[in-house]
């Protein structure tokens, strides 16, 4: 029986039963922080130090924080924040990586050279201590420009994309040098079509299939980068919850206020490990070469 692509990916895909487990946990976190603040309705900084450091109650599912303030609603308001910053700087790191892996496979000679001598500098850049300086140097300019919290995500996104699209250049540019030689490419060339047609039209369209899943791994990675550099205090400022942020605030309690951190680290990891099943899931339904 003949299925279109489409629906041959998404039968390989449900044959991964992780992948699919993961896909429906990872849309019920996406559910639960969009539409979680409009069913829970506690203020995020609604101060009661009546209730501080109280462990998860009827009132408070997930506990409080030192100043009584509700670690549900934070969790919720964060997760939104945490999962955004993940999302934009994969987009980030595909369309940088695409770009200039693209332009390094359908180039020859000096222009590969130099886009390739470019990505391997920027793979041997140490990125833990540039990010820290970048964010360090410009986030209280940024801060001025688009306000406290929409200049640190900019700052963040753009930090993290910006040291994340090195591997998904070398994979395109690996699948343009595989897929150029091809058939239906030099059909295409033979009947007179530009470069850049025989770019768009053929060859990344069939090279996007590896992407998708290099974007799954991305996402992934800049949570836990955005994660780190809140746990260090060069991420969010102190007043936005997110999940590293939280992990930060709740490193001094944890003798005697544990569910603070555990609630937090275990959305983090849940969101990584989610992520990184479904993009398992993602490679083998789009690998061609994979007999399922």
């Amino acid at each position: 029986m003949h299925f279109s692509p489409g629906r041959e990916a998404w039968r390989r895909f449900r044959r991964h039963r992780l992948a699919v487990a993961s896909a429906a946990i990872l849309s019920l976190m996406i559910l639960a922080v969009l539409v979680g603040p409009m069913i829970w309705q506690v203020p995020i900084n609604e101060i009661d130090f009546t209730a501080r450091l109280k462990g998860p109650s009827w009132s408070h599912p997930l506990g409080t924080d030192d100043l009584g303030q509700d670690l549900l609603a934070r969790m919720l308001y964060g997760g939104r924040i945490s999962l955004a910053v993940g999302l934009a700087a994969m987009v980030v790191a595909i369309l940088v990586g695409t770009i200039i892996g693209a332009i390094a496979g359908i180039s020859r000679g000096s222009v590969d050279a130099a886009l390739m001598w470019l990505t391997d500098l920027f793979l041997a850049l140490p990125q833990l201590p540039l990010l820290l300086l970048v964010i360090y140097l410009f986030r209280d300019s940024l801060k001025e420009i688009a306000g406290p919290e929409m200049g640190v995500f900019i700052l963040i996104v753009i930090v993290i994309g910006g040291f994340r699209w090195m591997p998904v250049a070398r994979l395109v540019r690996a699948q343009f040098f595989s897929l150029r030689e091809k058939e239906f490419v030099e059909a295409a060339r033979a009947l007179g079509a530009s470069t850049p047609r025989q770019v768009v039209r053929h060859i990344l369209p069939n090279s996007l299939g590896p992407v998708i899943v290099a974007g799954t791994i991305d996402v992934a990675a800049a949570i836990i980068a955005e994660s780190t550099l809140s746990f260090l205090g060069l991420g969010f400022p102190p007043d936005i919850p997110t999940w590293g942020r939280l992990l930060y605030d709740a490193k001094d309690y944890l003798d005697f206020a544990p569910h603070w951190a555990l609630f937090a680290g275990a959305a983090i990891f849940l969101a990584v490990l989610t992520i990184n099943f479904v993009g398992d899931g993602l490679r083998d339904a789009l690998d061609p070469r994979r007999v399922m």
